[in-house]
């Protein structure tokens, strides 16, 4: 016997159905975009955590590090120090750019020095 139950039911498996096939579609997505957080501190040519990587000594506070190449993106995942990101070598900036003890970004602009500072 056909009853609107049978109807709602349907209706219910087909839109669990269309938000799990969605849910692997964003997820496919998601794979191709930053990659996976670690401890530690990482600098990024490109945006989005892509290009070439650059990993930072979180354990040297203060120094002031220019880089071979502008970065554009900044992961960092620490309890106790951030990264203060300038535009110009030698940590010269009109405006330098500070993460936090746990950041994912893109920077601004590009960046082409950093220091690390406690958190």
């Amino acid at each position: 016997m056909y009853t609107s139950k049978t109807v709602l039911r349907g209706s219910a498996a087909t839109a669990v159905a269309v938000a799990a096939l969605i849910g692997l579609g964003a997820g496919s997505a998601q794979a191709a975009g930053w990659p996976p957080l670690q401890p530690g501190a990482r600098l990024y040519t490109g945006t989005g955590g892509s290009g070439t990587a650059t990993t930072v000594d979180l354990g040297d506070l203060g120094s002031c590090h220019t880089l071979s190449a502008p970065v554009r993106s900044v992961q960092v995942v620490n309890g106790s120090a951030s990264v203060v990101l300038y535009s110009g070598a030698d940590c010269a900036s009109a405006v330098p750019w500070a993460t936090g003890s746990l950041a994912q970004s893109d920077t601004p602009w590009a960046m082409g020095s950093y220091r690390v500072v406690p958190a």
